[in-house]
Formats: C-alpha cells, structure tokens, sequence
C-alpha cells in the first residue's frame, strides 16, 4: 500500500480532534434486549485536522501536504498527541514500558505492541510506525544499548542474537499513527480578512 514515511505538520496536529472508533452490530429484539456483535477486531482511529489551522501560513502548509500526497493516494505518519507514547502521556517512555515477548532461545523478531488495560479486559495495539531514536529495548529489565536493530517502518525489533528460553523483552518508544487523508477536496473558504479557512480536514488510520 503507498505510504510516505513522512509526518504531517505537528504545530497542526496538535491541536486537532479526534481517537478511535469502532463498529458495532446491535440488533434490538421484540422483547427489547439487545444482541451486539463486534463486526472489528480493532479500533481504528479518525482525526479532523481542521481544529489545528490558526493562521494562513497553517492553512498553506496543509494544502500542500494534501497536493504531495495525492488527496487520499499516500498514507502518512500522524502524531497522536493524545497517544503517542509507550507509558501514560505524563511519563517518559522507559525500556520497560511494554512486554513485547518472551525469550525462546530461537526467535530474533519481535513486534512493537502496546497494551491498553482496563480492569480484567485488555486490548493489544499493533505498533507499525515508531519514531526513530526514541525506541529503547530491555531484556529481563536490563536496557539494551546495542544488539537489536529497528524497522522504523514496520515497527520490528530484531535481536543479533535470539534472546535466551524464558526471558522478558520489553520495550519504551514513541509513535506515530499511519493514517490518509479522507477526501479528495480540501474545501478552503477564502475570506480576506482571515486570508482564508476550512472547515474540516478529515484523516483516518490506514490498516495494513
């Protein structure tokens, strides 16, 4: 799927709206209880860009993005400032934020995930676009300053050497999130006093 390693303007970004979304089934029976069914297994998220354009050179800079990448054509890196980080959104991210497996003496390649739990119920979030040199590795709890290697493109951990049987690998880092624009027309108002707006700038996260 075409992709652009490349984020979107974070001063933009971060002030946009949005999170996750998810689909559901419910059928109301006659009796007036319901069936519901989960048609996704995971969340997918949705950003309205719009919120974060204060001023024309914003406004210029978002146009541009979109004419680079095509309209809805190219997917590219977001910043979830909501989201963004491996520990909770006042930490800093440690190496031994996220277990990200366990040592069997034969594996070299693991994924970046990140765990979100709420009581018994936890959901584990694939994490494909890491920002580069933040991701740190710790084997047992014990960081790892070298002997790994990192796909900034796929978020995959490869280890020089496989981990030993029964050890833990966690990880720290920051993210992005792989999204596309969700039109093909950037509706722009121009307007001489504020030299221009838009009312929205829908973005939505590409799966792959």
């Amino acid at each position: 799927m075409a992709f652009h390693e490349i984020r979107f303007p974070d001063n933009i970004s971060r002030g946009a709206r949005g999170g996750p979304e998810r689909r559901t089934q419910i059928v109301e029976l006659a009796s007036g209880d319901e069936e519901r069914n989960a048609s996704w297994a995971n969340s997918r998220r949705r950003y309205d860009a719009a919120y974060g354009v204060r001023r024309a050179d914003d406004l210029a800079a978002v146009v541009a993005f979109f004419e680079a990448r095509n309209g809805r054509l190219y997917g590219f890196r977001w910043k979830d400032w909501g989201d963004y980080k491996s520990c909770l959104p006042s930490g800093i991210p440690s190496a031994t934020d996220q277990p990200i497996g366990t040592g069997d003496g034969a594996t070299t390649a693991f994924q970046l995930i990140k765990a979100y739990i709420s009581g018994a119920q936890t959901w584990t979030r694939t994490i494909t676009k890491p920002a580069a040199g933040t991701v740190t590795v710790a084997l047992d709890g014990i960081d790892q300053a070298s002997g790994w290697s990192l796909n900034t493109t796929t978020g995959l951990v490869t280890f020089t050497a496989p981990p030993p049987g029964g050890t833990a690998i966690t990880a720290g880092f920051e993210f992005d999130v792989p999204v596309r624009f969700d039109t093909d027309q950037l509706d722009v108002t121009h307007d001489i006093e504020r030299l221009g707006s838009i009312t929205s700038i829908s973005l939505v996260e590409v799966r792959r």
